[in-house]
């Protein structure tokens, strides 16, 4: 298991773009830089979205990364033409991770013309609605809840495509973030609930949208505002002439449960959601983390804060900035360099133990740690095996004493809605009934301890405490979660 197989995962990254002469190339960049939000499987459909004219879908999709995926620029800007595309970076939901049909983006053509859909999130009635439909007579070609989507809309009696969509839309449950193309329109839109982002964006007269801002940065998009939590966005022909986006509401009320993990570790520092920047978010949680379980050592000697990069760059900042505010010495160091050049087929099960695993990522520079006292700041811990390997790690330098501190609460519940956890049995914090004793003997540190849900809340309170979802710590599910639902994802 690798140091990220051991985090919480965010399930994928979507890009989509509107009237633009090279809307493949775009895409393609845009899911570079959602790289992080999915490296199993990569996907675009470009098509010409013009008025009047006989359309076709252009698609490449494959495992792996986007660069492993799209090798062969020319070949993706020969195939995949047209001024439109949408793109998906997958890590698998519901759907096995080993097969191809699962890739997103999918693909149909029905009766209105061809339609394409990228989908971010977990449908938590997918299975319901997918027994319906094979009762109806639905064909599935895939194990994917996203292509609950395309039937419903496929099966619509109504006339106007938008409003099949609105009407699919409506039916489904749970956390999902799509861009569907048509034959003459991109759509966008995100669910009531707002538990992942999606953000629109402009580059010249075109229109873009992506998970994350991080995305438009690459391309020099220009970023525009949020896509609302339960809105519709129509792009087409008319509206790049006019510039102005056509909007529509979902039926259902909004109420909003942004996913907290989203600031915490899974968007990228440099990218704007939910109203804030990620990086500003972090230093906060890393400065109420200081507030509340600062480290001093006992002979008055300098604390040394290190990061376990990268994701806890930002986070590990905040701390060590508070800890100097409270009069403490204290001081940001580099104490683990993590290597970027691990292929991901490097490691195979059963190749190597474990400890050399955590070895090949991670690399401990002695100097800093060597005799004195490490506050290692980290934004989560899931099964806890490989922080005790790097807690291990830590210790083959001879640091005086080691302390962690996590920026999120114990988690101790699965996630229904886009983020993959194992099962509850297997979250170490679960099983160790949330004694933080027990689970500091386990990964044999000095001192452990995490931010508490209201902790965590007070340092993202600019986006309000009660706008944020909670439930893998807490329990405290904002939707109804169907019993098979639970069994079919998780087992528990």
């Amino acid at each position: 298991m690798t140091y990220e197989q051991d985090k919480p995962t965010s399930y994928c990254g979507i890009f989509g773009i509107f009237g633009h002469p090279s809307a493949a190339l775009q895409t393609y960049y845009g899911l570079h830089a959602l790289q992080h939000r999915g490296q199993e499987a990569s996907g675009i459909v470009s098509s010409e979205c013009k008025l009047n004219e006989k359309n076709h879908f252009h698609i490449i999709k494959g495992d792996g990364l986007v660069t492993e995926v799209f090798d062969d620029l020319d070949k993706l800007t020969n195939v995949l033409t047209g001024s439109a595309a949408i793109g998906h970076n997958r890590y698998s939901t519901t759907g096995s991770s080993n097969s191809r049909k699962n890739i997103q983006p999918f693909m149909v053509n029905y009766r209105m013309g061809n339609l394409a859909i990228a989908h971010n999130g977990n449908l938590t009635n997918a299975r319901e609605l997918r027994e319906e439909l094979v009762k109806e007579g639905a064909i599935f070609q895939t194990t994917s809840d996203t292509e609950v989507i395309l039937h419903l809309i496929a099966r619509s009696k109504l006339e106007n495509q938008i409003d099949q969509i609105i009407e699919a839309l409506n039916k489904i449950k749970g956390a999902y973030c799509v861009v569907i193309l048509t034959d003459t329109m991109l759509i966008a839109a995100r669910d009531s609930y707002g538990f992942r982002p999606l953000v629109m964006g402009k580059l010249d007269n075109s229109f873009v949208f992506a998970s994350e801002t991080c995305a438009f940065d690459l391309i020099s998009a220009q970023f525009v505002r949020e896509v609302e939590p339960g809105e519709v966005i129509v792009i087409d022909d008319e509206v790049v002439r006019s510039g102005n986006e056509k909007s529509f509401r979902l039926n259902s009320e909004t109420n909003l449960k942004h996913c907290v993990f989203e600031y915490i570790y899974f968007s990228r520092p440099d990218s704007f959601i939910f109203g804030h920047n990620v990086d500003k978010m972090r230093r906060r949680l890393g400065k109420e983390l200081a507030k509340k379980h600062p480290v001093t050592d006992p002979d008055g000697d300098r604390v040394y804060v290190i990061s376990v990069p990268d994701s806890s760059n930002t986070t590990a900042l905040g701390y060590a900035r508070e800890l100097e505010k409270q009069n403490i010495k204290a001081r940001m160091e580099i104490g683990l360099i993590r290597s970027h050049y691990i292929g991901r087929t490097f490691i195979q099960p059963g190749q190597i133990n474990r400890e050399i695993g955590v070895k090949i990522k991670f690399n401990v520079v002695k100097g800093v740690i060597e005799g004195r006292t490490i506050v290692v700041v980290d934004d989560s811990i899931v099964r806890g095996t490989t922080s005790k390997q790097l807690v291990n790690l830590l210790r083959e330098a001879r640091p005086k004493s080691i302390h962690l501190r996590i920026s999120s609460p114990p988690i101790t519940h699965p996630c229904f809605y886009g983020m993959d956890f194992p099962s509850k049995e297997e979250l170490i914090a679960y099983k160790m009934d949330k004694n933080i004793d027990q689970i500091k003997n386990y990964l044999e540190v000095d001192s452990l301890e995490y931010l508490t849900i209201e902790e965590m809340l007070d340092a993202v309170s600019e986006v309000g405490k009660e706008n944020f979802c909670t439930a893998c710590f807490s329990g405290n599910y904002p939707t109804e979660i169907d019993s098979k639902f639970r069994k079919e994802i998780y087992e528990v």
